[in-house]
């Protein structure tokens, strides 16, 4: 089996609207066919439900809709790499601390909830496969740690979890047969979470292929934590195992200059010093080539690890292009500033420039 190299690259439409470039060696091309060169092979696709708010304005942050995941998937398919699909099954980011229902479902039981899970899975796979963009892989929610769609699917309710996953699992399975199915937690260093969580669900729920984990070494745990949490799931449930999220800084100087926006409304890097200042490889150039390297010489000694998908490796800092609008706000009931949190954390520099580490990743 193939080792997968993924990238997410949900905001590139976004990005590139705003003015990203992207350049290898100095000249410049276009990001999929930089990541194919560098060794990419599949790309993962968010996909939310509707996020705009009731004046048409987007949300931002790649404002992911069904028109943007056809143009992208276009794009992937061209250059030969596979998809994994994202559903949030909210109108914009769904994680750990948010799992906001879509506006068109507000008002709906725990029951009509899970028959808008399957109808909408079933109908935007329809979609895809007419256009031959079916994704190989499917993503059945988005770090669903504390559950999905909230306040019904909210952990500890496992009955309404199980159910409303399954009614996803069972609309890929009836579209798009031979795509693996992926449910995907956050925190990948927790292992006691990962037990309470799989245990509960596969007393209830439909089967599945894949657990999917997030890692990132300033929230998630060391890697050793890592590495221990997939061995254990790999031998306590058998499934395969991808790295679904996964990202490392490659600086921290600050990038307000590129963004053009005001101190007050940026919301500055994720990685925070005090956070930074607890993992094992420096934010440099060279330590997010190391910490690649062992990454990815973690996963393939994992039996059932396949892989990894590098989360918004093309997040440049550009303006106009953050982590959300005040519109999105005011749907998710999030505070901002907004702007870009994630830039330091790119395989491209501040200019767009492809950083050594897509060469380990490419070479490995």
């Amino acid at each position: 089996m193939e080792f997968i190299k993924g990238m997410d690259i949900s905001s590139l439409i976004e990005e590139e609207k705003c003015g990203a470039k992207y350049f290898m060696d100095g000249v410049q091309m276009d990001l999929l066919k930089i990541l194919k060169t560098k060794g990419c092979n599949y790309c993962r696709l968010r996909l939310w439900n509707n996020p705009y708010d009731e004046a048409g304005t987007p949300y931002g942050a790649g404002s992911n809709d069904m028109s943007k995941l056809i143009e992208l998937s276009k794009r992937v398919k061209a250059e030969g790499m596979k998809i994994l699909l994202d559903y949030h099954y909210s109108d914009f980011w769904a994680d750990p601390g948010k799992q906001t229902i879509p506006k068109a479902w507000r008002g709906l039981d725990a029951d009509g909830l899970c028959q808008a899970i399957y109808d909408y899975t079933k109908a935007t796979l329809i979609v895809l496969k007419e256009q031959n963009l079916s994704p190989d892989m499917v993503q059945v929610g988005n770090e669903i740690t504390n559950g999905l769609l909230w306040p019904y699917g909210k952990k500890p309710e496992y009955d309404n979890i199980a159910r409303f996953v399954s009614s996803g699992i069972r609309a890929v399975r009836e579209v798009i047969p031979d795509a693996k199915v992926m449910i995907h937690l956050d925190a990948g260093g927790n292992n006691p979470m990962y037990i309470d969580w799989f245990d509960n669900y596969t007393a209830r729920g439909e089967d599945f292929d894949i657990i999917g984990m997030s890692y990132y070494p300033f929230w998630h745990g060391s890697m050793s934590d890592l590495l221990y949490n997939m061995r254990s799931m790999e031998e306590r449930y058998g499934k395969e195992i991808v790295i679904a999220e996964v990202s490392m800084g490659f600086t921290m100087e600050d990038y307000a200059e590129y963004e053009k926006l005001g101190p007050e409304e940026r919301k500055g890097y994720a990685t925070k010093p005090e956070l930074v200042e607890k993992i094992e490889h420096p934010m440099t150039i060279e330590g997010q080539c190391r910490f690649m390297q062992d990454f990815m010489e973690l996963v393939k000694s994992v039996n059932k690890a396949t892989g990894f998908f590098y989360w918004e490796p093309a997040m440049i800092p550009v303006p106009g292009c953050g982590w959300a609008s005040y519109e999105a706000l005011n749907y998710t009931g999030e505070k901002g500033p907004l702007g870009n949190e994630w830039a330091n954390q790119a395989l491209f520099d501040y200019d767009g420039n492809a950083l050594p580490a897509l060469d380990v990743i490419k070479n490995f």
